[in-house]
């Protein structure tokens, strides 16, 4: 599944071609993904500016003055941009049509498993924080707000692991497995670790190493995962610096010791029990 960084990377490969641009139309090939498609969406959205582009966690923003088209990328979807008249391949679901200097362009999405979600909200349902879907996320990991007193302070008397608890989204957002691992790592903290069990200033450090695994991914463009590539087709290569996900069995970097493989969650680990401690 595509994690924050990939979403990110997405974000920022779309923007130069919807920021400021009129929609021509929107075309939908079928009758939705996860959830159906918004009744209409073609008559919301025909005329109308794109305002910017935003994210919130995984999910990617489309503001328009009456409202924000919100995109999802499920398990296996990802967003190109293509000219219009490009005939749609298997699985080209939905097409946001926008005119541009070099005529009219569409921002496609594909997803095979149809996971994925185009969902509107109106401003007239009020602020977009509110959305069902994203009021209950936590903090973004890469604003100000977050910080390992955040952390200290929302983990105490929790006994779900460490691991977990920045895998469930409602202390900070979009810390998916790959960078939880990695993070954990840089940080030499057990993933294991009850998450009411850790200290201040380990948090601190956790919250440093979490925001730099993050920035350093959307940097190299996100990780090469089976169902992600960029806008622009090509594929991320931060999986090229990983110290211990996907690498059961192969030496530590640091210290040698085989990276161990556990389940937590029905979710792969990945941590070194020489340095993790």
């Amino acid at each position: 599944m595509p994690e924050l960084p990939e979403v990110e990377v997405t974000r920022r490969g779309v923007a130069p071609h919807l920021e400021g641009r009129q929609v021509h139309s929107v075309v939908l090939r079928r009758a939705g993904l996860r959830w159906p498609f918004p009744t209409g969406l073609n008559t919301l959205l025909a005329g109308r500016t794109v305002r910017a582009t935003g994210r919130r966690g995984k999910y990617l923003l489309v503001h328009f003055d009456h409202g924000t088209l919100i995109i999802h990328l499920g398990m296996s979807g990802h967003l190109r941009i293509l000219p219009a008249g490009l005939l749609p391949e298997k699985h080209d679901h939905f097409d946001l049509l926008v005119h541009s200097p070099e005529g009219v362009q569409a921002l496609r999405m594909k997803d095979p498993r149809r996971f994925g979600a185009v969902l509107w909200h109106d401003a007239a349902d009020g602020e977009l924080e509110h959305h069902v879907l994203l009021r209950g996320l936590g903090v973004e990991p890469l604003e100000p707000g977050f910080d390992g007193q955040l952390l200290y302070q929302r983990s105490r008397g929790r006994s779900v692991s460490v691991k977990q608890a920045l895998l469930a989204g409602d202390i900070v957002v979009g810390v998916g497995n790959i960078y939880a691992s990695e993070s954990l790592f840089r940080a030499r903290i057990n993933p294991r670790t009850p998450a009411g069990r850790i200290s201040l200033a380990r948090y601190q450090l956790l919250a440093q190493t979490v925001r730099e695994v993050l920035a350093e991914a959307i940097v190299h463009g996100g990780s090469t995962l089976r169902d992600f590539i960029s806008v622009n087709g090509q594929s991320g290569y931060f999986q090229q610096t990983y110290f211990v996900y996907d690498r059961a069995g192969v030496p530590c970097k640091l210290c040698a010791t085989p990276i161990r493989q556990i389940k937590q969650g029905q979710r792969s680990t990945f941590y070194c029990v020489q340095c993790q401690t």
